[in-house]
C-alpha cells in the first residue's frame, strides 16, 4: 500500500522582522507543494529508503544498522511528540555521514537526520521507500523545510494508530482537527533538528493552511476570503537570516525612537492585511478597491524594509520591473536577496504577467505564479491524485 501526502509552502505577507521584536507578522499558505510518498515493503526487504528527487538524491539503510545507533529509542511512540535529543541528534548525523554527502548538498543532511527520526519515532523500523519531490526552491524562505516535513510527518502518521483515515476514499483528503494538531507537533520536531529554533510559524502554516497571524510566540489561524494571487520571485541569491536579523537589532539599539516608530508602523500594515483578507467583496468593484489598499500596504512595507536595512540590489531589479507594470511588490522573509511578491489583481490579463515573467527572468530569477490562503496538509490513497 502507498500513502502520498502534500503540503504547502508558505509566505510571509506582512511582518517580517519586526515580529522578531514582538510585533505581529502575517503569514500564508501557497499552492506550490512537497509531495512524499511512502510504501511499506515486506519484511525481508529489510532496509529503509529515501529518494529525494529535486535534488538527486538517494539513500538505503540497513534497518540492522539503524537500530545499532538508535536501539535506546524502544518501541514507536506515535502519539507523543517528543524532542530528538543532542545524543541522538549525534548519532543519526553519524548515520547519514556514512553516505558519503556530496559536498556541494552538504546543508541537506540536517532534513535527512529529521527524517529518520521522524521515521523511527512514528514507525519504528518498518522497511519501506519513501519518494520527496518538491515545487518549492531549497533555502528561499518559502517553507520548503517545513513543507517537507508536514507532509513526511502525514505519510508516517497515517501508517500509524493514532489516525484513523478512511483508504477507501478517492482524491486529497484532510486530517481531522485532532489529527492534525499532532501532526503539526510531529512536523515542529523535524523542523528543530533541521533549524534549532524555529519559530513554528512555517509548519502550522504549511500543516493548517490560510493564514496565521504571529505575535510573540503566539498563532492565530484567519481565513482568507478574498481570491489572491502572488508572482514569486525568486532572485536566486542566497541569504544570511542571522546576520540580517541581528543587523536589525543593532541599528534598533543605536536609533531606538525611530525604528521603534517603523515597527510599530510594519505592525499597523499587519493588522491591516488581516483585517481586508477577512473582508467579503460584494462585487467585482470592492474586490479591486480591496486589492489595491493590499497593493499599497505592500509598497509601503516595503518602504519600511528598505529603512531598516535588509533590502538587496536584487531585490530592487525585480521592484523596478515591476512597477514598470504598475504592480506593488515587496520582499518577503529576511530580505538580502531571496524572494520578492507581487500582487497579481484580479482583472490583470496573463498576457501581461507572461511578458512581467519573461523580462524577470531574463535577469536569471525565476518565478512561480501561487494562489495564496489555500488548504493545508493533505493525504491520498489512490495513488493517482
Amino acid at each position: 500500500m502507498e500513502i502520498t501526502a502534500r503540503a504547502p509552502g508558505k509566505i510571509i505577507l506582512a511582518g517580517e522582522h519586526a515580529v522578531v521584536h514582538g510585533y505581529t507578522a502575517v503569514a500564508s499558505s501557497i499552492d506550490l507543494y512537497t509531495v512524499v510518498s511512502l510504501r511499506l515493503c515486506s519484511e525481508d526487504e529489510d532496509t529503509i529508503k529515501l529518494q529525494l528527487n529535486e535534488v538527486g538524491l538517494d539513500f538505503s539503510w540497513p534497518i540492522e544498522r539503524i537500530k545499532e545507533v538508535i536501539s535506546h529509542l524502544g518501541s514507536p511512540f506515535s502519539s507523543t511528540p517528543t524532542s530528538c535529543s543532542l545524543e541522538t541528534v549525534k548519532s543519526l548525523t553519524a548515520l547519514v555521514d556514512e553516505k558519503n554527502f556530496p559536498e556541494t548538498k552538504i546543508g541537506l543532511a540536517s532534513g535527512v537526520c529529521a527524517f529518520l527520526w521522524l521515521y523511527t519515532s512514528i514507525l519504528g523500523f518498518k522497511p519501506a521507500t519513501v519518494i520527496v519531490s518538491s515545487e518549492l526552491p531549497l533555502g528561499a524562505g518559502l517553507g520548503s523545510s517545513a513543507a517537507y516535513c508536514v507532509a513526511l510527518s502525514a505519510t508516517l502518521l497515517a501508517f500509524s494508530d493514532s489516525v484513523k483515515l478512511d483508504a477507501s476514499q478517492k482524491g486529497w483528503l484532510m486530517f481531522k482537527e485532532t489529527e492534525v494538531e499532532l501532526l503539526n507537533k510531529w512536523a515542529f520536531e523535524g523542523e528543530k533538528i533541521i533549524h534549532g529554533r524555529p519559530s513554528g510559524v512555517d509548519n502550522s502554516v504549511s500543516t493548517f493552511g490560510n493564514l496565521i497571524k504571529y505575535k510573540s510566540g503566539s498563532m492565530t489561524r484567519i481565513n482568507s476570503n478574498m481570491p489572491l494571487r502572488m508572482l514569486i520571485t525568486n532572485t536566486k541569491v542566497g541569504r544570511d537570516t542571522k546576520a540580517l536579523v541581528a543587523n536589525v537589532s543593532s541599528r534598533k539599539s543605536r536609533h531606538p525612537d525611530a525604528m521603534c516608530s517603523v515597527l510599530n508602523a510594519i505592525e499597523s500594515i499587519s493588522d491591516e492585511w488581516s483585517t481586508i483578507i477577512q473582508s467579503h467583496a460584494v462585487d467585482d468593484l470592492s474586490l479591486s478597491a480591496n486589492e489595491e489598499k493590499l497593493g499599497e500596504l505592500m509598497e509601503m512595507n516595503q518602504g519600511l524594509l528598505l529603512s531598516i536595512g535588509v533590502s538587496h540590489a536584487s531585490i530592487e531589479t525585480v521592484l523596478q520591473t515591476t512597477m514598470k507594470y504598475k504592480l506593488a511588490s515587496k520582499l518577503t522573509g529576511a530580505g538580502g536577496g531571496g524572494c520578492v511578491l507581487t500582487l497579481l489583481p484580479t482583472q490583470l490579463s496573463e498576457a501581461v504577467v507572461d511578458k512581467l515573467v519573461e523580462e524577470l527572468e531574463s535577469y536569471g530569477f525565476q518565478c512561480f505564479r501561487a494562489g495564496i490562503g489555500g488548504k493545508g496538509v493533505q493525504i491520498s490513497f489512490d495513488g493517482s491524485s
